[in-house]
């Protein structure tokens, strides 16, 4: 990757201040989202690793990425992440936060070339534009929440990224949970913790593998049916080239691969129905032949939304009317 310095001159922000990352200041035992601890991902905030950054950068091509390179344990950075959270939270998906332990992660902090934390970019297209590096002051941290986040929004659209980040769950939920100690572990079912583990790891054909082993046993396992087809989703599209694949679709309206293979796309990046209307106009174009393998992919979508979602209420019954 190339430098994020390179990309975009620093938009006046300072950069004194930086977090040496050898520091052991200031740093507290409680885990994101316990009491006294950092606050917790969810809602339209994630973690991410090594693992899972690349797909970060590819649905960065769908939606707008702030990405807050942090240490988690360090409580002086405790205020900024919550603030940003809290702000990407109430842009209901316009932009996704996803932040990256640097102590953890050292390779991501490497290759954005950062002397310290925190520092923050956005992605769009998978290019990194600097936003800062170090504490910013509260100004200056006001400035970036009512200013530049929605900027970067708009930058996003004039460049045709204009989809809408996924939403992750409710973080105070998460972090009323994960208060309790463990009980934020204890959320994942016994019988589905190599699978979560799995899926944790970046293995997502490993992940679906063993989701499909939960479902053998116990068929009526909802969850268990909604995470396989998340894993099954990424690991067939999540580093796949977001350009080229809108691309082949544009070109080649009657290949059923290249329409699957873009559907895929929109639902990794949250863009639900235009996933679900996508085949379904396929289907109702007259590529009939193609029946069996766009209903199969609907049904592994149908089980990623709620079930009082509408629409997939709505999907469903013109699946059902295209069928016959």
């Amino acid at each position: 990757m190339a430098a994020a310095s390179n990309s975009q001159s620093n938009p006046g922000i300072s950069l004194a201040g930086a977090v040496d990352l050898s520091s052991i200041k200031h740093q507290v035992q409680a885990e994101p989202g316990q009491a006294g601890g950092a606050p917790s991902a969810g809602g339209y905030v994630i973690d991410v690793t090594e693992s899972t950054f690349q797909a970060v950068l590819q649905t960065s091509a769908t939606y707008p990425v702030v990405l807050l390179l942090w240490i988690p344990t360090d409580d002086r950075l405790f205020a900024m992440a919550k603030t940003l959270g809290d702000t990407i939270n109430g842009m209901k998906g316009q932009l996704q936060l996803a932040r990256v332990d640097v102590n953890a992660e050292p390779g991501i902090a490497q290759a954005f070339q950062i002397k310290g934390a925190p520092a923050l970019f956005a992605l769009i297209g998978g290019r990194p534009m600097p936003i800062l590096e170090g504490l910013p002051s509260d100004e200056e941290l006001k400035q970036i929440t009512d200013t530049l986040l929605p900027q970067i929004v708009q930058l996003a659209q004039q460049a045709g990224v204009s989809g809408t980040a996924p939403y992750s769950g409710d973080p105070d939920a998460d972090a009323a949970a994960g208060a309790d100690g463990d009980a934020a572990a204890e959320q994942v079912p016994p019988e589905h913790q190599q699978a979560h583990q799995l899926a944790a790891d970046g293995d997502y054909a490993g992940a679906a593998e063993a989701y499909a082993q939960v479902l053998e046993a116990n068929p009526n396992d909802a969850l268990a049916a909604r995470e396989r087809s998340k894993a099954l989703l990424l690991a067939r599209s999540g580093e796949a080239d977001v350009r080229k694949v809108r691309t082949a679709a544009a070109d080649n309206p009657d290949d059923v691969d290249a329409q699957l293979a873009v559907a895929d796309i929109d639902m990794i990046g949250g863009q639900i129905e235009d996933a679900f209307s996508r085949l379904l106009d396929y289907l109702a174009a007259g590529h009939k032949a193609d029946l069996e393998p766009v209903r199969q992919r609907l049904l592994e979508y149908f089980v990623i939304p709620e079930p009082d979602d509408p629409r997939l209420k709505a999907a469903r019954r013109r699946l059902s009317t295209l069928m016959y």
